[in-house]
C-alpha cells in the first residue's frame, strides 16, 4: 500500500507544479486552490508512505515521478521544447525510479 499512496504522492507533485505555474504567482484563485489541494494531499501521501519506505528511497521516487510527470505536462501541454536529449534524460529518471524500487 505505502508504493502505491507513494506513486499517487508523486502525480500530485507534478499536479501542484502545473497549478503553481498556473496560478501565476499564487495570483488567481482556482489554480491557487488546486495548488494549495495537491501540495497537501501530495506532502501528507509521502509522509504516509514513508512510514514503510526508506526515506532515500521514496523520497527520490517521489521527486522522479513529480519532475518527470511535470516535464512531460510542460512539452504535452504549454510547448515546452521537446528533444531527443530531454526526453532520454526523462527516461534515465524513470529507469531510477524503476531501479530503486527493484533493489528496495
Amino acid at each position: 500500500m505505502s508504493w502505491v499512496v507513494l506513486v499517487l504522492s508523486g502525480v500530485l507533485e507534478a499536479v501542484w507544479a502545473a497549478a503553481l505555474s498556473a496560478s501565476q504567482g499564487l495570483s488567481r484563485l482556482r489554480p491557487s486552490l488546486l495548488f494549495l489541494a495537491a501540495l497537501a494531499l501530495s506532502m501528507g501521501g509521502l509522509a504516509y508512505a514513508l512510514r514503510g519506505i526508506p526515506i532515500g528511497t521514496g523520497y527520490a521516487v517521489w521527486v522522479g515521478i513529480g519532475a518527470v510527470g511535470t516535464a512531460l505536462y510542460g512539452m504535452a501541454a504549454l510547448g515546452d521544447p521537446v528533444s531527443a536529449g530531454r526526453v532520454v534524460c526523462l527516461v534515465l529518471i524513470v529507469a531510477g525510479v524503476v531501479g530503486l524500487k527493484v533493489l528496495e
